[in-house]
């Protein structure tokens, strides 16, 4: 059983190829994830205006000063 000596080229080459494979798998997901985030963001909105406007409407007791 004789096993070569492992060589600094040999992790450098290494290292860089799985650097290579999350790099692209990162960048096809980057639009999965800015598309979601971009949604998210909009139904949070959407749903503050809808519970802002609704407690606006609520009846409320007026209470008028007048002075004589």
């Amino acid at each position: 059983m004789s096993a070569e000596p492992i060589r600094l080229s040999d992790i450098e080459s290494k290292l860089r190829s799985l650097d290579a494979d999350v790099r692209g798998r990162v960048a096809d997901k980057r639009q999965t994830i800015v598309a979601g985030a971009i949604l998210t963001a909009l139904v949070v909105l959407l749903l503050a205006y809808l519970f802002g406007k609704r407690s606006g409407k609520k009846k409320s007791t007026f209470v008028e000063i007048r002075r004589l």
